[in-house]
């Protein structure tokens, strides 16, 4: 069958966008340069934990979803959404290669009638700026001859409640009628579309939402930093607080940012800030609070390894229990467990992990889970598997940095709470 809708990336926001389509109706390619990736998808075999393999496998058996590497396969389509990754390089801005590389791919390709969306977060200006005057080398005019719109992802990997298909969308297109084509798309896909006035006013509007939680992480974070040394239990004053039915909105401490968004999506409104002679201080301030978590999450544990077993950090075994980003899913992106792995291990500590989802990571390979083993074991994600009772009757110390041991490990002598 000939698609109607081509995806370029087919990774945590690819994937789960070409369900919402062909479970909409519509016939979908996915075009990735990984051919492992095509490969598997094109057997009904998924890679990425919200599209089941049961669920691919149907949409692929009837040809409602495909996979390729040949940008050849957006000559035919009514439509091309964008959803690539949108990296930080390493002085920490903003790295548009990827997805630039792909719109130049796009370009020889675009067709009139066409609709080009971008999913991939991004600063304000990035699809009028960088987009339009690629698409438009190949003569063809946006408004007229195509159609181009910016539509922020708002994929929260694992989540049941909240899907693609019912998260509200977000839209702002070039023009009028860029907005119209690309909202009439997403409403065969998306029950709840939202149209906005600019590509602009969307780009934005991500940043939004993921700076808000990241200074909120941080304000949270600073308190539990605070709460540490006045010998307050900051989970307990969270949970005060959030009895109150209005005016607070509740955030957890923990190690550090994780996943693709929040860790790095509010650099790009701090580059783009500096072009208009702003500085973005308390986006800043937020990183700073935030970026210093893991280092603050060492020295807990040494102290837990000082008072709790007369021992210091180097030569001591321990057990890093959960590395992905967050509960019960499989994405290690930007994960705090990696800085924490390597301070502990400049520190001179054994490491090892145990993580039921994630079978490597930073060049170790998940281990059995037998918490007596070792010197201490260090809760950084906590995964719905573990007994954590159990975990706190078997293990020497432990370190919990996310409150799954809640009550139970308040006031006991074994667990040291962030």
């Amino acid at each position: 069958m000939k698609p109607d809708v081509a995806i370029v990336g087919a990774g945590y926001v690819g994937m789960p966008l070409a369900r919402a389509f062909a479970e909409g109706g519509k016939n979908v390619v996915l075009v990735d340069v990984d051919g492992e990736v095509v490969a598997g998808i094109n057997r009904g075999e998924s890679h990425i934990g919200d599209v089941p393999s049961e669920t691919l496998k149907t949409l692929v058996t009837e040809g409602r979803v495909s996979a390729t590497t040949d940008y050849d396969a957006l000559k035919d389509v009514d439509a091309i959404l964008i959803a690539l990754p949108t990296p930080l390089s390493s002085q920490r801005e903003p790295d548009l290669s990827i997805v630039r590389g792909a719109v130049e791919e796009i370009a020889p390709r675009l067709r009139k009638g066409q609709v080009v969306v971008l999913e991939s977060t991004t600063y304000p200006g990035t699809t009028r700026e960088c987009l339009q005057p690629i698409l438009e080398r190949t003569g063809l005019k946006v408004g007229d001859d195509f159609h181009l719109a910016f539509s922020p992802e708002r994929v929260d990997p694992g989540r049941r409640d909240w899907t693609t298909s019912n998260t509200p969308k977000i839209l702002g297109g070039l023009t009028p009628a860029c907005t119209e084509r690309a909202a009439e798309l997403y409403r065969s896909a998306v029950e709840t579309v939202l149209p906005v006035s600019s590509p602009e006013i969307a780009e934005m509007s991500k940043l939004l939402e993921n700076i808000f939680r990241a200074v909120n992480i941080a304000l949270v974070n600073e308190l539990a930093q605070l709460c540490e040394r006045m010998d307050l239990d900051v989970w307990e004053v969270v949970e005060a607080a959030e009895t109150k039915p209005f005016g607070f909105m509740s955030f957890k401490p923990g190690p550090g940012l994780g996943g693709h968004c929040i860790p790095i999506d509010p650099f790009y409104l701090t580059w783009k800030a500096r072009e208009y002679d702003f500085a973005t201080e308390f986006i800043d301030l937020a990183g700073k609070v935030n970026a210093n978590m893991p280092y603050f999450c060492r020295s807990l544990i040494s102290q837990a390894l000082n008072h709790g077993a007369q021992k210091s950090l180097k030569g001591s075994r321990i057990l890093v229990l959960g590395v992905a980003y967050k509960a019960d899913i499989d994405d290690v992106r930007e994960s705090p467990a990696e800085k924490i792995i390597e301070l502990l291990r400049k520190a001179g500590a054994d490491v090892a992990y145990h993580d039921p989802h994630v079978r490597e990571f930073d060049g170790l390979r998940s281990t059995e889970y037998e918490p007596e083993r070792y010197d201490c074991v260090v809760i950084v994600t906590a995964h719905g598997s573990i007994d954590y009772e159990d975990l706190v009757q078997r293990a020497q110390i432990v370190v919990d940095l996310r409150n799954a041991t809640g009550r139970n490990g308040t006031g006991n002598g074994k667990v040291w709470k962030l």
